[in-house]
């Protein structure tokens, strides 16, 4: 499978809840099908975003709800070992456990996000990349991957918490000494490059069809496309590009 030919243990880093599924839920499956131990871990647990009216109990928190939403769709994909940045074994050696939250964004344009006005001094931006990649780090050793996925410099869509994510991936892999990969988003796949390698797996479609009605509280599965709670319809992603990253540049 390309860049990731041989290798047993992956794991992907993703911003929020349902990121994982919505961007790399086909690749995840065909690498757990293949016989690949594969984890997740997850940076926050999606606080801020909008929800499908009805789908929170209103003595729930909205965080609480979207992690135990992941935990069922990571079931579906067969994903066996997952973690939230800050919480053991995903936390740095001597730290106390800490919660990043959800940063919130802003819609710069109809496809690109920005960052929000108020993103909070608890939220995954404001944290110290040092501590982000020390925890991060933590987890790539407990798991014992030999690579990590993540977002590309531009996040896939500009989503600040996915360019935080790229950012400590590349440091956690350094420090780590493992192979770092990046997810190439939509707009610079034309560029992307000679080392950047297409996975296209439409026969992983129901798989992550099914896993994708596990996050009721954010999207509506209709067919095989997704209808985002703000309204915005796509297709279910099946394909994946990647790209290698050395010393904190795309190779």
């Amino acid at each position: 499978m390309g860049h990731l030919s041989g290798l047993t243990r992956v794991l992907f880093l993703h911003a929020h809840p349902d990121d994982e599924t919505l961007a790399t839920g086909a690749l995840i499956a065909e690498l757990v099908a293949e016989g690949a131990d594969v984890a997740v871990l997850t940076a926050t647990r999606g606080e801020r975003g909008d929800v499908v009216r009805g789908a929170v109990a209103q003595d729930r928190g909205l965080g609480d709800h979207r992690a135990e939403e992941r935990a069922a769709a990571l079931a579906v994909l067969g994903v066996r070992s997952s973690a939230f940045l800050g919480d053991p074994p995903a936390l740095g050696a001597g730290r106390p456990r800490r919660r990043y939250l959800d940063s919130g964004m802003v819609w710069v344009t109809p496809e690109v996000a920005g960052p929000a006005p108020h993103a909070g001094p608890d939220a995954l931006t404001a944290a110290p990349l040092v501590e982000a990649a020390a925890d991060a780090a933590a987890y790539l050793e407990w798991f014992r991957a030999q690579a990590v996925v993540s977002y590309d410099a531009f996040g896939g869509y500009g989503h600040p918490d996915h360019v935080a994510c790229h950012q400590i991936a590349v440091a956690a892999a350094r420090r780590a000494g493992v192979r770092c990969l990046e997810i190439v988003s939509e707009p610079h796949l034309a560029s992307a490059g000679p080392t950047a390698q297409s996975y296209d797996l439409p026969h992983r479609l129901p798989t992550v069809r099914d896993a994708l009605t596990r996050y009721a509280s954010q999207l509506t599965v209709e067919g095989d496309e997704v209808v985002h709670v703000g309204g915005q319809r796509e297709a279910i992603q099946t394909s994946v590009t990647l790209r290698p990253v050395r010393d904190g540049r795309a190779r």
